[in-house]
């Protein structure tokens, strides 16, 4: 099984703020980072993209996968 593809910017940790992610096989750029959540299992972003609205982003730290959601 292999999760969605998120790229991210990784200052200081994994998975610190997302830079853009793939969604039907397109590479879509983040153009605004609407909320961010860290949960123990792992952290979760609400973004924006310019072209196709808003998007869930959800990273598993026990996993290493990414889901992609569009909400």
């Amino acid at each position: 099984m292999m999760g969605d593809l998120v790229e991210c910017r990784s200052d200081y940790e994994y998975a610190q703020r997302p830079v853009a992610f793939y969604w039907q096989e397109k590479r879509l750029e983040v153009t605004e980072l609407l909320s961010q959540n860290r949960h123990p299992s792992g952290v979760s972003f609400l973004v924006r993209n310019a072209d196709l609205g808003i998007f869930e982003l959800n990273y598993d730290i026990c996993t290493d996968y990414w889901s992609v959601k569009q909400i």
